[in-house]
């Protein structure tokens, strides 16, 4: 969520949520590998906690590449065809990081199953097998795409694909989702970001219920690891 422009019915929108969104996702990648290295040959309790959060990983970065591929590259290629090029580029790396993804989606089982120290190191280096293509590919949309989204998309039809986004989340997810979202920020920035952005009530049920959460996820996921 962002501070929303005004909706004048015209074209202008702020498009940093997807700067969020991603820094979210490249702080949550770039930490895996040493949370997948950390788990102990048999823990089984440890490798399952940490199993579901790069299955959680995975499943948000197939939706949020979906709510692109539904709502966004159609309507900017006929609004922005000079654009055209670059949407094409989305469109294919969106194709391979999928690949990438379904790849180690089906290396987890055996692992969440067994704690195999094999296994587990065919996860890491399948989790960083992702990064370089991911990392890539953000960059890219955040230099190509997003200026141009934000001088052709009016604030409300930008705002769907924040709400597409939200609504792939399981409500009890919603909050620990929050939590990933303010770790990814200096402490100072989160605070800011926070207020600016999420109404009173919000910011209080995540005081009060979504900080537990999120540190309990934390402690299961870390196990060892400080």
């Amino acid at each position: 969520m962002v501070t929303q422009l005004p909706s004048t019915g015209k074209p202008g929108c702020d498009t940093s949520d997807m700067n969020m969104i991603h820094g979210m996702f490249r702080s949550i990648l770039n930490e895996a590998p040493k949370l997948v290295r950390s788990v102990a040959q048999s823990d089984t309790k440890h490798a399952a906690a940490v199993a579901g959060h790069l299955s959680d990983l995975i499943s948000g970065l197939h939706n949020h590449h979906h709510g692109e591929d539904l709502l966004l590259w159609d309507e900017l290629a006929a609004r922005a065809p000079a654009c055209a090029a670059h949407i094409d580029q989305m469109r294919a790396q969106h194709a391979a990081v999928s690949d990438d993804l379904d790849a180690l989606e089906a290396l987890i089982p055996a692992w969440r199953e067994t704690a195999d120290l094999a296994d587990r190191d065919a996860v890491a280096a399948a989790v960083e097998t992702v990064r370089p293509a991911l990392f890539a590919h953000l960059g890219q949309e955040e230099e190509q795409i997003l200026p141009v989204a934000s001088g052709v998309f009016t604030q409300p039809e930008w705002d769907k694909l924040g709400e597409h986004g939200r609504a792939s989340v399981p409500r009890d997810r919603q909050l620990i989702q929050l939590g990933y979202i303010l770790n990814s920020m200096s402490p100072a920035d989160a605070r800011a970001w926070a207020k600016a952005n999420l109404p009173a009530p919000i910011r209080l049920l995540y005081r009060l219920v979504g900080r537990r959460q999120f540190d309990a996820e934390q402690r299961a996921v870390r196990g060892a690891v400080v």
